[in-house]
């Protein structure tokens, strides 16, 4: 595996000349950092937030690890280099996996976890969609076979109602998909072949971090029950679910889901505020 130099990464916020704790933002698989912008916003006005490319994504070099805990030398890396001691973590779907084997093995790195449209495991039913997706992503080698990929995506990551408001954007970006370098096709092909046997379960029971999992109850590529499988192993866990998104909740609904994360971070910050309203929140 190549893995050459440090995560690109880029810095942002807080808003206002605040001193707002770290929350590092990993990216869901088909994602670039530049695709939080409509969350980011809402974000930085409290944190400091650290964004980045995985390795397999649009901007980081090198290849995508094999294993999703491949990532953690690149992430702890990267909080070295930014003299970053520890940090609130917020991932999405493959982000998100990776975010809770950070905080299960790396414990002392996360303040607090926020993992949205994730899985504990790939049951029969995830492993089955995985085949659909990486026979397509094999046949994408055109600018037409790679269109069909991002129609097919559609379908698989937006809800339906979501589908029908912005459906003419959603194929406007048909080109742009079909246009993406090889590289990024590449860095897809191996982020799903990465992601299609995991299995977070042996590590679920060391995560010590507070941790919100965050469940889209219409997600077509992970079943409500998996994720809602990972908030039961991970212990004190909290969940929320939003009732109409599907799995690409950043894109669907970031003001929600700002909100919600906003509201459990804060309740988790190190300082005496963050403290106290933890306390009060707790059950006795």
């Amino acid at each position: 595996m190549t893995t050459t130099g440090l995560l690109a990464h880029k810095v942002e916020g807080p808003r206002d000349g605040g001193t707002g704790e770290p929350l590092l933002l990993l990216n869901g698989g088909l994602m670039t950092y530049a695709a939080w912008q409509p969350l980011s916003t809402r974000l930085e006005r409290h944190h400091r937030l650290i964004l980045c490319d995985l390795r397999g994504q649009l901007l980081s070099p090198g290849d995508v690890p094999a294993e999703l805990e491949g990532n953690l030398a690149d992430l702890t890396a990267l909080l070295d280099h930014l003299e970053i001691e520890s940090t609130h973590v917020l991932g999405a779907s493959y982000g998100g996996e990776i975010a809770v084997l950070l905080a299960a093995l790396a414990p002392d790195r996360v303040r607090s976890l926020v993992a949205v449209t994730a899985a504990d495991y790939a049951d029969e039913q995830m492993r089955r969609v995985s085949d659909e997706w990486r026979a397509l992503l094999a046949a994408a080698t055109d600018e037409e076979s790679r269109g069909r990929f991002h129609e097919r995506l559609v379908d698989g990551v937006y809800s339906d109602g979501f589908r029908q408001r912005f459906g003419e954007q959603l194929a406007a970006r048909r080109s742009q998909v079909a246009a993406m370098p090889e590289s990024w096709w590449s860095g897809v092909r191996g982020i799903f072949e990465a992601v299609a046997p995991v299995d977070l379960r042996p590590h679920l029971g060391a995560v010590r971090a507070p941790t919100l999992v965050v469940v889209a109850a219409h997600d077509g590529m992970i079943p409500t029950e998996r994720s809602l499988a990972l908030a039961a192993a991970i212990p004190g866990a909290e969940t929320r679910i939003h009732e109409t998104s599907g799995h690409a909740l950043v894109a669907e609904d970031p003001a929600w889901l700002a909100e919600v994360s906003l509201d459990f971070l804060a309740r988790h910050a190190l300082g005496p505020k963050g403290r106290a309203a933890a306390d009060e929140r707790s059950p006795a």
